[in-house]
């Protein structure tokens, strides 16, 4: 299988886990825990379902994923996790 191929089917399967999930534009507040301390974040479903799915895919909890992305941010921590959903979801 090609490389275009597996971006393919990686991207097909996601978008089903996807549109499984509720309502995807609905918000949801939910905890994580970033370093050792909990937070809330909201996010839509949709985020909330690709996070998980990228963390899956990384081996990782999605309280390591979100840190990770803690750690990296500039600005506010719901925005952050959005562009870096929104980067994987193009390839970046």
């Amino acid at each position: 299988m090609n490389d275009i191929s597996m971006l393919m089917t990686r991207g097909s399967a996601r978008r089903a886990r996807i549109k499984n999930a509720e309502d995807p534009a609905e918000i949801k507040k939910r905890s994580v825990v970033i370093s050792g301390h909990r937070t809330s974040i909201s996010l839509e479903n949709v985020f909330w379902e690709a996070l998980r799915t990228i963390a899956v895919e990384k081996g990782i909890s999605v309280n390591q994923l979100v840190t990770d992305i803690d750690r990296q941010r500039t600005g506010n921590l719901s925005s952050a996790i959005r562009t870096f959903v929104l980067l994987d979801a193009i390839g970046d």
